[in-house]
């Protein structure tokens, strides 16, 4: 993808064996293609696709060279290819484990960005006080806190300090106090209580929640002490009580997280969350293969980087077992396809309900349409290693992490991984942001750019009129990670996004 240089035309073709190409702009009926030697036969909004040869029924429609579905109806050249004329199917892949993978060329010299080093070695990119609710009965205490904080002068004396959060969610009792589901959830809220964008933490139970905090804290191994403190509401008193105690302890912190100063780290120190949401017919040739170049350039500078939503990887599984360091890494993946074509059947869904109706609207018609262009964010580098969600990520290089496609889920669980930083394409439009990990916003189209500019940080629809190549769009967003992780803030960060967003993925029974 990367060696492509788009012009000013009506359409983009991806490759020569594909039997449509992308219209860059609408086509009404009549117009003609010069460059494909096709008259469009019916109005093609931007983004969808135009079908350059006739495909009898039942044949594979290509993409990327690659199947992208199955033609439920004659295609004539010129047509409109879209869910009234392609459907899914099965397609055999050959996963090929590890039988592409290249080691990758350090850079030299390594980028740096202005970081924060703690005490353990690791480095963050912001520097946060948050309460995390154990259970969604301590959610109000939790924001009680923060907000009482937020809202007063507290803070004031504390310059280093980027503010407080509350991380709330919807879990934490009415189900199993063993087993996955309660697994899951405490390693997510241990991993943004040890996250190192997080100075000081508060954990806020009830005192009757199935996650219990005593078992919370055990089983995650955390250290209560001069960072981390734990309350119960319940054993405090009441409301105000537990309100008042948390603003105390929470304050007592603030000295500490304050004594930190921005120093010059290596690249090496950052970890990336990928992420696309609210894709359309543009994502996988202009922001999904542009991010996936910034990747290749934090890999080579010793960075990190996490693909996730194996849902919305689903049918392309096989470009990323390919490049995987060993097959038994490769066979992670392929057993977290498995996993997620057996939990969608149990309740009695199918992988294709993926795309969304705005991704349709877009022009992404199947979802493996849509997966062969999500996995271009990822770049070209080796797979190092395959995470279950929200486990810590300790390997460098570009990793990858099962999570749901659902976005504020997939990034809270690349967030209690580690990631220090979020990169995020859409083509739709997307109104996102994370705390305490910055999200960096990536539009695949002018258009979008334009009509949401407090929201989007990059416009990488300056690929389709040739105005960058794919190598310049890719070292523009290689540099923004740098200059957001040295502090800078994104849109969503001045919008001030990140209060919501905190969101554990719930498996299991709700009892």
């Amino acid at each position: 993808m990367a060696s492509i240089q788009f012009v000013r035309t009506a359409t983009v073709r991806l490759h020569g064996d594909d039997d449509v190409v992308i219209a860059t702009r609408d086509l009404a009926a009549g117009t003609r293609l010069d460059s494909e030697g096709v008259t469009v036969t019916g109005r093609v909004p931007a983004g969808h696709k135009v079908a350059t040869r006739a495909i009898a029924p039942g044949a594979p429609v290509h993409r990327y060279s690659q199947v992208i579905g199955f033609a439920s109806q004659a295609i004539a050249p010129g047509d409109h290819v879209h869910v009234h004329n392609v459907a899914m199917g099965a397609v055999a892949l050959d996963h090929a484990h590890a039988s592409a993978y290249v080691p990758t060329v350090p850079a030299s010299p390594q980028a740096t960005f202005l970081g924060l080093r703690r005490p353990d070695g690791r480095v963050a990119t912001r520097n946060y006080l948050a309460v995390i609710a154990t259970v969604n009965c301590s959610a109000t205490v939790a924001r009680l806190i923060a907000d009482r904080i937020a809202h007063s002068d507290a803070l004031d004396g504390y310059p280093n300090i980027d503010g407080v959060v509350a991380l709330t969610h919807g879990s934490g009792c009415g189900m199993d106090s063993a087993g996955e589901g309660i697994d899951v959830l405490r390693r997510t809220i241990a991993g943004y209580a040890t996250h190192p964008n997080v100075a000081g933490v508060l954990l806020v139970g009830l005192g009757c929640e199935a996650n219990q905090l005593g078992a919370l804290i055990t089983a995650s191994r955390l250290d209560l002490g001069p960072r981390l403190a734990a309350l119960n509401i319940q054993d405090t008193g009441g409301t105000r009580q537990c309100v008042d105690e948390g603003i105390k302890l929470l304050l007592a912190m603030a000295p500490a997280a304050n004594e930190v100063e921005r120093e010059p780290v290596p690249a090496s120190h950052l970890m990336v969350g990928l992420q696309c949401g609210g894709s359309d017919g543009y994502s996988g040739i202009t922001a999904n293969p542009a991010l996936g170049a910034a990747v290749d350039l934090l890999v080579r500078h010793g960075g990190t980087a996490i693909l996730s939503e194996t849902p919305e990887i689903y049918g392309a599984e096989h470009l990323l077992t390919r490049r995987a360091v060993s097959r038994d890494v490769g066979e992670k993946i392929v057993r977290y396809i498995e996993w997620w074509e057996d939990y969608t059947a149990r309740n009695h869904g199918e992988m294709n309900n993926n795309p969304s109706p705005g991704n349709k609207a877009g022009g992404l018609t199947t979802i493996l349409e849509k997966s062969l262009g999500a996995v271009a964010k990822g770049g070209t580098t080796g797979l190092m290693e395959v995470y279950g969600y929200a486990e810590a990520v300790t390997t460098h290089g570009f990793v990858y992490m099962d999570t749901p496609g659902y976005d504020p889920v997939s990034v809270t669980g690349q967030v209690a991984g580690g990631a220090n930083l979020v990169c995020f394409t859409t083509g739709r439009g997307s109104a996102y942001g994370c705390i305490p990990s910055p999200s960096i916003k990536l539009s695949t189209n002018t258009a979008l750019y334009e009509r949401q500019r407090d929201d989007i940080d990059i416009d990488c629809g300056q690929l389709l009129d040739g105005a960058l190549t794919m190598e310049e769009m890719g070292q523009q967003i290689f540099d923004e990670m740098l200059r957001v992780a040295s502090g800078a803030a994104t849109k969503s960060e001045q919008l001030g996004y990140g209060h919501n967003e905190f969101a554990p993925w719930i498996i299991g029974a709700t009892m």
